[in-house]
């Protein structure tokens, strides 16, 4: 998978596209994503756990444990909730410009920061269909906390690997989940949105 990075004032973004992958596989990870943690990236991820899981059609508002070691050798038991579009900035959601998106929140290292409203980062995940698969970007936007460019290039090679190997497992992951119609062991959501900036908003997600 070729990638571009690039920074600005509000963060650090990645380009990225791949062959094979659909938008419907990368919808139905943000549900599942406890099948797939240590798929994303093997090298740097533990298993992860929800402390709010996602609702099948809606994972907006859901909380992920996703505890991780980067490769500047920090540890981070990361809690991470999927935003509602309608309370960010729109500022943030200016850089959403394809047709599928999640954005998530960081909130902190320990269940106390549940009660954080306001996260110190967000990261914009969004996608869209090709004629070969899907192209992408992955967004780290500055919120209460402000990254220095080294620490963003620090996401970008952990958000590269993790993006990367969708390509690897996610399509034969997908199609063996198809076979569990239980919603509530293998929900699913359409992430799809419309609108631009501060109109943008699921298309079906209220």
């Amino acid at each position: 998978m070729d990638v571009t990075i690039t920074q600005d004032a509000m963060g650090t973004h990645i380009d990225w596209q791949h062959e094979g992958v659909t938008p419907k596989m990368i919808d139905w990870f943000w549900s599942n994503m406890e099948k797939a943690m240590l798929l994303w990236h093997p090298e740097e991820h533990e298993p992860l756990l929800w402390a709010v899981p996602p609702k099948h059609g809606n994972p907006v508002g859901s909380i992920h444990i996703a505890p991780q070691t980067w490769s500047d050798g920090t540890r981070r038991n990361l809690y991470i909730r999927l935003e509602r579009l309608a309370d960010l900035a729109t500022d943030v959601k200016n850089y959403v410009v394809y047709d599928h998106c999640v954005i998530a929140g960081g909130l902190g290292f320990g269940p106390e920061s549940m009660n954080n409203p306001e996260p110190f980062g967000y990261r914009i995940h969004q996608w869209q269909k090709t004629d070969f698969g899907v192209v992408g970007k992955s967004n780290a936007i500055h919120g209460k906390k402000v990254d220095t460019p080294d620490e963003g290039m620090v996401w970008a090679k952990h958000c590269a690997q993790e993006i990367g190997n969708w390509g690897v497992f996610l399509p034969q992951l997908y199609h063996l989940y198809r076979v569990v119609k239980n919603t509530t062991f293998n929900p699913y959501a359409d992430l799809s949105v419309i609108g631009q900036g501060r109109d943008l908003r699921y298309k079906c997600i209220g």
